[in-house]
């Protein structure tokens, strides 16, 4: 199966040699293109250039892209999409001004949907995840991680697991597992979380790490739901099933768990909507990257990552959706570059690089996708009709996408 796009206006994201992540500086620039052609043999990309090179290229599906952008598929780093209901009554609670603590500290938040799913049966669970999964598709993400944590009992949290190899087995997309395994504290453990720690670490990891689904470890590190000395004793567990941390930090308050990270060599570090001095000390020189999660700043109304104060450090940052039923319900990574842009000021070529390259960074999958590189894989998008790739995030209410690429095969 052989496929050309031709008479592309922006071919974009294009590096010669494979480029795995982007720091500091390096965010500023998105090599681009013009009047380009791109042929796709089976999942892969082949071959790339302008238009008065592509003579001679034969292929069994042509796509003519005159006036329209083609550039990597958006990676999405964190997500939550395989849940059960949702949890709308919650968003109403907060309009009559109710915090996110408030709903948590009523049996709310976290602990609601936890109860939901383990009543709602495997079938049923992955069919609500699965079409979430191919809304997200639709919208350009070729790549995802989904995390667990919904469950908070050890079965709960394995049938998590298993919904999500059945996604990953079903969908043309790349998905990324995480073993969320410390989210929340149930309500049976809220007097001995010692003990509900001993479950996560001396259960819930060992029989999670047999099922050899997921090679990542999550806790949420915040105030009170895991401190440092819990999210210390729950990645050491991880770390003996050899589980990379990828942690929730800085969401609400600071509690050193970047450090932390950096020192168990996490993948990346979440959230960060709270950051200071130390924390950008800790990063550097690391191969921990920050990922800030825009949307659950918005719906939330909390404050957004300091992306300045990280990039401007010569760091690298990722974006992602933190797709989930509470405190981001929406999966739609052409939101989050544009929310990069005006809400965190990054320029456009800092928010693409941001949701391609550095993105599939911190799904540890970016040798593979996030550029127009030979030998990457084919997840791509071409936009509608535009002048330029800022109109992506400028025309921020808009859907730009027109088509979707997964592993070389062009969706309907």
């Amino acid at each position: 199966m052989s496929t050309l796009i031709t008479n592309i206006k922006q071919l974009v994201q294009v590096h010669e040699h494979n480029t795995t992540i982007l720091k500091g500086s390096e965010m500023k620039t998105l090599p681009v293109l013009e009047n380009a052609y791109l042929y796709i043999v089976n999942d892969t990309i082949i071959e790339y250039g302008v238009m008065e090179d592509c003579d001679g290229i034969d292929a069994e599906t042509v796509i003519d892209a005159t006036g329209r952008i083609v550039l990597p598929s958006w990676c999405d780093s964190h997500t939550h999409i395989v849940y059960a209901g949702d949890r709308t009554s919650e968003f109403v609670d907060r309009i009559n001004g109710l915090s996110y603590e408030d709903i948590s500290n009523k049996g709310g938040g976290i602990l609601n949907s936890a109860k939901v799913l383990q009543e709602t049966s495997e079938e049923d669970l992955f069919e609500q995840s699965l079409k979430r999964l191919n809304q997200l598709i639709a919208m350009g993400t070729g790549a995802v991680e989904i995390k667990t944590g919904y469950g908070l009992t050890v079965e709960a949290e394995l049938k998590m697991l298993r919904v999500i190899k059945r996604l990953k087995q079903e969908s043309l997309a790349t998905i990324i597992p995480t073993l969320l395994a410390a989210h929340a504290i149930p309500n049976a453990y809220k007097s001995k979380k010692q003990d509900y720690i001993n479950l996560i670490t001396e259960e819930l990891i060992p029989q999670a790490a047999a099922l050899n689904i997921t090679h990542f470890v999550d806790v949420f590190c915040e105030k009170g739901y895991f401190d440092i000395k819990d999210t210390e004793a729950i990645l050491e567990a991880g770390n003996k099933y050899h589980l990379r941390p990828k942690i929730h930090v800085n969401q609400f308050n600071i509690l050193g768990g970047i450090a932390l990270g950096v020192k168990h060599k996490a993948l990346s570090v979440d959230h960060l909507e709270e950051i200071n001095d130390e924390d950008i000390e800790a990063l550097k020189g690391s191969e921990t990257i920050p990922v800030a999660l825009p949307g659950c700043s918005y719906f939330l109304s909390i404050s957004y990552t300091q992306a300045r104060k990280i990039i401007d450090a010569g760091l690298p940052l990722a974006i992602a959706t933190d797709y989930n039923p509470g405190s981001s319900p929406s999966g739609n990574m052409n939101f989050i570059v544009s929310a990069a842009c005006v809400k965190l000021k990054m320029t456009p070529e800092e928010a693409i690089n941001a949701a391609t390259i550095n993105g599939a960074y911190a799904m540890g999958i970016s040798n593979m996708y996030g550029s127009i590189t030979r030998g990457k894989k084919a997840n791509i998008i071409i936009t509608k009709p535009m002048n330029h790739y800022s109109e992506i995030p400028y025309a921020f209410a808009h859907d730009p996408v027109e088509h979707v690429i997964i592993n070389g095969q062009l969706l309907k």
